[in-house]
């Protein structure tokens, strides 16, 4: 099975991310969504399994200037539609495990979802 980690080269927390995995002799899959895109399926089928509230990423710069007008009355369709027009906006790192995903980087969670892997 191949794990596959979403996100921006450059971002802090994912680098993170890649330095648990490679420290722990995980192999996986890097995929630049501000580089490479974001597809609406994929971004859709994200946010039913996990919440458009968890993928969006309210806390970051790209979200925080956008006017107010924006960022008012948000719902799913909205806020996949700004994800996809500003991958910045989706929270990092989404790893995909093929049987479920992880969204954020927190240790012991990779930690528990990867024992035996």
């Amino acid at each position: 099975m191949t794990i596959t980690m979403y996100g921006i080269k450059n971002c802090d927390t994912v680098k993170k991310a890649r330095t648990w995995l490679e420290g722990h002799g995980i192999a996986y899959d890097f995929h630049d969504y501000k580089t490479a895109g974001l597809d609406r399926k994929r971004l859709e089928g994200w946010a039913g399994e996990l919440g458009w509230e968890t993928l969006l990423n309210r806390a970051g710069t790209t979200f925080r200037k956008l006017p107010d007008a924006e960022k008012q009355d948000l719902d799913e369709g909205k806020a996949i539609d700004l994800m996809l027009a500003q991958p910045s906006m989706v929270k990092r790192p989404v790893l995909d495990l093929g049987d479920k995903r992880l969204v954020g980087f927190k240790p012991e969670l990779y930690g528990q979802a990867l024992s035996g892997r």
